[in-house]
């Protein structure tokens, strides 16, 4: 499990430091042991509200390193047509969201797609596209994200998120 501590939390923690009014923005993902650990160690303050992991992935820059490719393609995208109708890993399929569609890829696989130059991070959760020459659909709000809402489809670059 991954634990979310704000930033500011984080480098006063690290020093023994306490904590006051912290942004919520300015957060950081920290894996649930070592978060767990530094707590102990440092003697913190019961106060602390952490919270399971919820970044909004399109915010996420990763590292180079942290990047496998696979091959490039045409993205379509879907919206409110198939909205509440379920997805391949069961939930219900949210325009909304930052999701997509891929034949093979691990559901749950993040994957950045790149349409002329922007970018967005998404979660795969449902199996597609089911048109010839497709390599992925994205949903409307990942879609609009990167600018391909209008133009329907076009040659994206992917790269899957290891880890």
């Amino acid at each position: 499990m991954i634990m979310r501590i704000t930033t500011v939390a984080a480098g006063l923690l690290a020093f023994g430091g306490s904590m006051s009014a912290v942004n919520a923005a300015d957060a950081v993902s920290v894996p649930a042991p070592v978060f767990h650990q530094a707590f102990a160690d440092l003697g913190a303050p019961a106060a602390v509200v952490v919270q399971p992991d919820a970044v909004d992935l399109a915010t996420i820059v990763p590292a180079a390193e942290a990047l496998r490719d696979i091959p490039d393609g045409v993205a379509s995208w879907y919206g409110a047509e198939l909205a509440g109708h379920r997805t391949a890993n069961g939930e219900y399929f949210n325009p909304a969201e930052l999701t997509a569609a891929h034949r093979t890829l691990p559901l749950g696989s993040r994957v950045k797609v790149t349409y002329r130059g922007r970018s967005v991070v998404v979660r795969i959760n449902d199996r597609g596209p089911y048109a010839a020459g497709r390599v992925i659909d994205l949903s409307q709000a990942a879609a609009e994200r990167i600018g391909l809402r209008r133009a329907g489809s076009g040659s994206v670059e992917l790269a899957s998120l290891i880890g």
